[in-house]
Order: structure tokens, then sequence, then C-alpha cells
């Protein structure tokens, strides 16, 4: 049951950042705007504090899990990768994402993951990533123009190809159009069990979704919480899984 007898309490992971002299939980004002305008839904901050809590007891109180994007990385260590020198990372984030992914699909509960959520799901479901896709052929420059206004930088930076036919494809009503792109990572080797479920026109897969999930689970690598509202396929995105968590609540 539901935190709420009204709209759907839906978890959102948070970071952990050093604002001189302590650690904070914290979560980006675009992402919670965003599941409250378009999802329609009412935000969880979830601290990263596995340690300290017993995941399991937090989804059985939650209609969905989100995974937000953020400015570190996840840790190699979890895919077997190598470590790069002045990477950011954010262990207490990976500790309590990669528990709550696995958690949350094992509850059929609906889960919704953008750039490090994606990034977080692909691994947590066994998957790996290339951490400086710049360095690698033939993928094009994906990380933003830091230069820019913040208004450029998430612009429309490229295309991405739905898979014809896909749930993409049909949430969005569209099968391809213009993403932003503001990430430093992607997907290497595909996790399996998962299925593309959008390409970018240098190949980088930019979205999937789980096999065999009973509820909506699925990942992109880009940024549609940006004004959401003024995006109809990323709006229908939000609303897609907000859907899906008011029909969790109902069960």
């Amino acid at each position: 049951m539901s935190l709420s007898s009204g709209k759907p309490w839906v978890g959102v992971v948070a970071d952990v950042k050093v604002i001189p002299p302590h650690p904070f939980h914290t979560v980006g004002d675009k992402y919670l705007r965003a599941l409250v305008q378009a999802a329609d839904v009412v935000p969880v901050l979830l601290p990263a504090l596995s340690d300290l809590v017993d995941v399991r007891a937090w989804i059985k109180r939650l209609d969905g899990v989100f995974l937000p994007g953020g400015y570190s990385m996840v840790h190699p260590e979890h895919y077997d990768g190598e470590h790069i020198e002045g990477t950011l990372y954010d262990e207490a984030r990976d500790q309590l994402s990669l528990d709550l992914i696995r958690s949350t699909l094992d509850a059929g509960k609906p889960l919704f993951g953008v750039c490090r959520g994606l990034q977080e799901m692909n691994v947590a479901l066994g998957g790996s990533l290339h951490q400086h896709l710049h360095k690698v052929g033939p993928y094009q420059e994906h990380r933003e123009d830091k230069t820019l206004t913040v208004a450029e930088q998430y612009a429309d930076a490229h295309r991405i190809n739905c898979v014809s036919g896909g749930q993409l494809e049909r949430i969005t009503g569209v099968q391809e159009y213009r993403v932003n792109s503001l990430h430093t990572q992607g997907i290497d080797r595909l996790a399996p069990g998962v299925t593309a479920e959008a390409i970018a026109d240098d190949g980088l897969v930019e979205a999937f979704s789980v096999d065999g999930a009973t509820a909506f689970a699925m990942a992109v690598q880009w940024h549609p919480e940006w004004r959401v509202m003024e995006n109809q396929p990323n709006k229908n995105l939000f609303e897609a899984f907000g859907a899906a968590c008011r029909q969790t609540q109902l069960l």
C-alpha cells in the first residue's frame, strides 16, 4: 500500500555531496519538478544509507523508484573496470542504487533510470560501461560544453532512433527524435536480460527496457526531465512512469 491514499509515492535516489564542512544527501530540482509535473507523483528522497537501512522495507512502502542523473560516475569495481585517477565517484549512491534496482525489479514495481540511472541499471543487471566515450571510437562527443549556458548545454544535441515496435516508440509516439547529451560514460556491454529501445547515430545504446518486467522498467541516457512540459515525447515517458506507479498503488 502507498504511503498516501492520494498520489503515488516514488523513491528518488540521492547523491552524497560535501557542502563544506558536512556531507549532504541531494537530488536535483529539475528531476523532482518533472516527477511532480509530468508523472504526477510525490517524490520521496532516499538517502544513500544502505549500511543503516533495509532497502526492501523501503520498497514495500513505495509505488515506484526513480534513478536521476548525477555528476559522479559508477565505480568501475562493479563491472570489473579499471579505476581512472581523477574520476568523481559516489560509492554510497552506488551501494544504494545497485541494491535498489534489483530489489525493485524483484518486487515488480516501476523503475525509471535517467543518465547515471541508466548506467546504474546496466551495471546492476550485469552490463559494463565505457568510462570515457570521447576516447573510444566510433562514438561522437556526448559531453556537454561547460563554457555554454545551462540552457545551451541542455539543447538537443543528436538524434536517437527508437527500435521499431519497441516500448519506447509506443510510449513516445515517435520513431526518431533529437535529444540532449550531457554524459561522459555510456554503455559498453549491454546487460543480459534487457532490450535496446533506442540507438544514437554513432551506435551507442541510448535506452533500454528490462525483459520480463511486470511493471514499467526502462532507462534512458539523455535528460528527459529538462523542460519536460515543453517536450511531448519526454513528457510521455514521465506520464507512462506515473501511470505505472498509480497501477502499483491499486495492488
